[in-house]
């Protein structure tokens, strides 16, 4: 099989990582080389001393970019789980590295702000953290995403089979005989999104 990246992006507490290991997991299984590219690990190894501006927002994508396109073109599935925020930083990334899919994994705020054990949200809000993405520095929605998941109104075995099923309907996974964890309906969303984005 052929290298790929898998970019997940959304804001803090949507479940980007915890669905980045569990499709890892699934494609360990089926004997694919994996590696998993964590933001929060890459920001304390290779991305130490960045902070939290545009640019070295806009730099941490490049280099995490940098590391899945040197991965991908060696045949690895390559995961990289990371906010993310910029569209024009993302896209960048996408231009360099064949077989690119972005999995927007999307939350409404109120959601997140529940979900967050740290308390990250609350104290932004409170103006105590500044340049938070999602309360005062801008998230930018992708527009075109190869795979939307909601995780507010999925459940994670359903999040995790749309992306399992969307990489194999796009060739870049070998298929394997299993029961879905979502419905026949759900399989035509998946089929019309790659048809409309011009991959099937």
């Amino acid at each position: 099989m052929k290298g790929f990246t898998l970019w997940f992006t959304g804001l803090s507490a949507s479940g980007k990582t915890t669905l980045a290991r569990e499709v890892e997991e699934i494609l360990l299984e089926r004997g694919l080389p994996v590696e998993i590219l964590d933001g929060d690990v890459i920001r304390t190894n290779l991305s130490k001393g960045l902070g939290f501006s545009k640019e070295d927002r806009d730099e941490n994508i490049k280099r995490i970019g940098f590391v899945c396109q040197l991965l991908s073109r060696n045949g690895v599935a390559t995961i990289a789980s990371a906010i993310s925020p910029y569209a024009e930083a993302r896209d960048s990334v996408r231009d360099k590295i064949d077989n690119f899919v972005e999995v927007y994994v999307k939350c409404p705020l109120e959601v997140l702000i529940e979900r967050d054990v740290k308390g990250l949200y609350k104290k932004a809000l409170a103006g105590e953290i500044t340049g938070f993405t999602g309360v005062d520095d801008p998230y930018e929605e992708p527009v075109k995403p190869e795979i939307l998941i909601e995780s507010d109104k999925e459940s994670e075995a359903e999040s995790v089979a749309k992306i399992v099923r969307t990489l194999e309907l796009m060739g870049l996974i070998p298929g394997a005989d299993a029961n879905k964890d979502f419905s026949d309906e759900e399989e035509e969303k998946i089929k019309q999104r790659l048809k409309d984005l011009g991959y099937i």
